[in-house]
């Protein structure tokens, strides 16, 4: 019966979900109707908001962009090669491999979200050349299913703006919160905790449980994933094809980078963010080829991949000018989604109440950042007025914001590019994935 559900919602998907473009292009529209409707705003502020926010995402679209590079880049080194093959080289059958792909890629994503996402797909894609009988999407699906913890975990946006001394937490939350909420009272609480385990623990079980039967599984020509190797072939007769062959300029470059990394770390602890993650994928990428010339023709292979962010995070920017932006009365789309939940609230399911809003609410605005500065104003002043604790209320806005990135292709972006398949290849069992981790996360938060 398990199977047969998932089977419906893969067939569901691969009919009836459109391109991932085509998916920001209608909800650019369905938001637009929506904000006329419930707002009361013209079509032509709707559409200022649209224009104004369409390039605010331009230096995080760049991030996304650079994940996916250097990510690439790194996996594609002799050294990195050698090692991806090595910790797959104990996994023998397409149980073992999605149960270690669910698994180390949820425990990536705990750690960082940005390093999960890539580490996961580059895992899966090598499982993918070694392990004969397992199906390719699901082997993807599983990788991106671990991002469904990282706001729960090192790397979560909210509880670490929440700890940050400098931030203003009063102006953020309309006076809910005036001091710092400390870790231990957010990551480190134990109904964060428990959530955290029961679907790092539980859920490759669930992935594995979804694999298709052997006449139904779909795999990948292990020649397809192969990187190229022309690079080392190429003669060297120039000068300038010495230069661009020679490790010399690779070492001096890669040894600055070293001791900017090493600086930042003594400095910083294992603080991880998108620029430091992507500048050490970056510089031990060029050390680990050796040459410019094998770097660059690995920096090329790499680049193919990020039409998708390039294209769409633009349209998703512009959608989230339109859920944010305000009427003449203050009134906005997500604000009127969040208040909608907070009005039918007790303390009880005031927390359920506030992580389905915000996987509603995350829906159209796909961004942890941005989620806390459209819902905290409304659901941390609303969980005060109940007595729920704040650390439970901001916990709950980001567990909504992870969760509904299953079913939201703007996150899976960067793996889909390193995987070389499209949304609509994994999202019919991230729609499992979604509907079992919500059981956990609701429960978890209503009664822990």
């Amino acid at each position: 019966m398990f199977k047969r559900f998932t089977n419906g919602c893969v067939t569901l998907v691969q009919k009836y979900l459109p391109d991932p473009f085509l998916f920001a292009v209608i909800l650019s529209l369905a938001v637009f109707v929506l904000g006329i409707i419930f707002t009361g705003q013209s079509a032509i502020n709707m559409t200022l908001h649209w224009g104004k926010g369409f390039w605010s995402l331009l230096a995080f679209s760049m991030q996304m962009a650079l994940v996916l590079v250097t990510g690439h880049t790194l996996a594609s080194t002799p050294s990195i090669k050698k090692g991806l093959k090595n910790l797959a080289s104990f996994i023998k059958t397409p149980t073992q491999a999605i149960l270690a792909v669910s698994f180390i890629s949820a425990i990536a994503c705990w750690i960082n979200w940005g390093f999960g996402l890539v580490i996961g797909a580059l895992y899966a894609r090598q499982l993918a050349r070694q392990v004969k009988g397992v199906d390719y999407r699901l082997l993807i699906a599983a990788a991106y299913s671990g991002f469904l913890v990282w706001h729960g975990g090192l790397s979560a946006s909210i509880p670490l703006t929440l700890a940050t001394s400098t931030a203003d937490l009063a102006g953020m939350t309309r006076g809910a919160v005036t001091e710092v909420i400390p870790t231990n009272q957010t990551i480190f609480a134990t109904f964060n905790l428990v959530i955290s385990g029961l679907i790092i623990l539980t859920l490759p079980f669930v992935n594995r449980a979804m694999h298709p039967d052997p006449d139904k599984v779909i795999m990948v020509n292990p020649e397809m994933l192969l990187e190229s190797e022309e690079a080392a072939a190429q003669a060297v007769s120039t000068p300038a094809d010495k230069m661009e062959n020679s490790p010399v300029l690779s070492i001096l470059i890669g040894a600055l980078g070293l001791v900017y990394i090493f600086h930042y770390f003594a400095n910083n602890g294992f603080k991880l963010n998108l620029d430091i993650v992507n500048f050490t994928f970056l510089i031990f990428g060029i050390l680990l080829h050796k040459t410019p010339r094998r770097f660059l023709v690995a920096i090329g292979e790499a680049a193919k991949g990020t039409a998708g962010i390039i294209l769409q995070f633009p349209f998703y920017a512009g959608i989230m000018g339109m859920m944010v932006g305000s009427s003449a009365e203050g009134l906005s789309l997500a604000g009127v989604m969040s208040n909608a939940f907070v009005n039918i609230s007790t303390p009880t399911t005031f927390p359920l109440f506030t992580f389905l809003s915000a996987g509603l609410v995350n829906f159209f605005v796909p961004s942890g950042g941005g989620q806390w500065a459209v819902q905290a104003p409304i659901m941390m002043p609303a969980g005060a007025a109940l007595g729920v604790p704040a650390a439970k209320t901001a916990m709950a806005i980001a567990w909504g914001d992870a969760w509904t990135n299953m079913i939201q292709p703007f996150w899976a972006l960067p793996a889909l590019g390193i995987a070389g398949l499209g949304a609509r290849d994994i999202m019919g069992f991230c729609i499992i994935d979604l509907l079992y981790t919500g059981v956990i996360i609701g429960l978890g938060l209503m009664f822990l």
